[in-house]
């Protein structure tokens, strides 16, 4: 999971600056509205609504933008039509990137994400042609410093979990999908508090990048969680932790 972990320890660190700057709350409307117009708009009977809201209370955003976005989503309220769209393609080395996109003109965001990939050294693959290399899993991430290790795997066996490892001090647990919700609400009920729950693409194999092609791949993937259709970037690198936090 360290192409994974890794990124998503940076995205943790990076969530105040993007808050600042209004991106943060732009990505957390986007799947609200898209999962109250795939699911309705009850949390109770809308698991990626409820964990869409769950998100976005976590980042202090107001309930008013939160229940207006779930109004557009349904209809209730007239907005933007968005649709989601997952781009594959390799970056230098041959590291695989997954990037789901969610956008309201396809025209435009198609040629800006294959530029990003061929202005550095990548290029953009044919559809399905990268997903294989991934699985889909429910991830959480807690906080080691705040949780005893033994309880915690514990609570997350009993409620469904796969797998929990350790990473950078902090608890990473898998589960299926389906049972993702489960382990999610039995941590909730136990008070632990998650840096990161989200179902994501988790890949099978890592490719080891070093130097120049290591400085491409981070620069890469940087500008795609910078661009504003962006919602999340999946990618099997293997990179020192040194050059990481450089």
């Amino acid at each position: 999971m360290s192409g994974h972990s890794k990124w998503s320890s940076i995205k943790h660190k990076k969530a105040a600056v993007d808050a600042k700057r209004g991106k943060l709350f732009g990505r957390l409307i986007r799947e609200i509205t898209i999962a109250a117009r795939m699911g309705g708009g009850d949390e109770n009977a809308n698991s990626r609504l409820r964990r869409a809201v769950a998100g976005a209370k976590a980042a202090n955003m107001p309930m008013d933008n939160i229940q207006r976005a779930i109004l557009k989503g349904t209809g209730e309220l007239e907005g933007t039509q968005i649709e989601e769209i997952t781009y594959g393609g390799f970056a230098p080395g041959g590291v695989a990137i997954l990037i789901e996109v969610m956008t309201d003109n396809r025209n435009r965001t198609t040629p800006e994400i294959r530029h990003i990939f061929s202005r550095h050294g990548g290029n953009l693959a044919e559809t399905g042609s990268v997903a294989h290399l991934f699985e889909r899993k429910g991830y959480i991430l807690v906080d080691g410093t705040t949780v005893d290790e033994d309880n915690l795997l514990e609570i997350a066996l009993e409620a469904g979990a796969e797998d929990m490892s350790e990473d950078e001090g902090n608890f990473e647990i898998l589960t299926d999908p389906n049972g993702f919700d489960n382990v999610v609400d039995a941590l909730s009920k136990k008070e632990i508090s998650m840096l990161e729950s989200q179902i994501a693409m988790i890949p099978g194999t890592l490719i080891k990048v070093e130097g120049k092609q290591a400085e491409q791949v981070l620069k890469m993937v940087e500008l795609f969680d910078d661009h504003e259709d962006v919602q999340n970037i999946w990618t099997n690198f293997d990179i020192d932790e040194e050059l990481l936090q450089s």
